[in-house]
């Protein structure tokens, strides 16, 4: 019976390698090393049942930043970003882009911009 066992042992360690599965002991206080190529990173942890975990690397978005990923603000920007790769940059007239802000300004509340 002992060469069966090792004979299964072998074929589950070939398949751990297979899987890129790694042994890992959780420490006292119950943390464990993901290696240093995580360091730093966010991860979600997901236990799906006792004693399994799932862990992913991800990007978290802060609350007052989520507006900028929803509709219309996305594809606004992904066009105005589309807009700047395709055309090319200009120098900019700043007498004469004084002069149509003014106007501009002016057009809209009906008084003129005193100088």
């Amino acid at each position: 019976m002992l060469g069966l066992e090792r004979d299964i042992d072998s074929q589950l360690h070939a398949f751990m390698l297979s899987c890129n599965m790694k042994t890992k002991v959780v420490g006292t206080s119950g943390q464990i090393s993901l290696g240093k190529e995580y360091a730093g990173r966010t991860v979600v942890v997901d236990n799906p049942e006792e004693g399994v975990w799932v862990i992913r690397t991800a990007q978290v978005i802060p609350d007052n930043e989520m507006w900028l990923r929803e509709e219309p603000t996305k594809s606004e920007l992904e066009a105005g970003l589309a807009w700047a790769n395709e055309t090319p940059a200009e120098a900019t007239d700043l007498d004469r882009f004084e002069t149509d802000i003014r106007r501009r300004w002016e057009a809209e509340r009906g008084e003129r911009l005193e100088d």
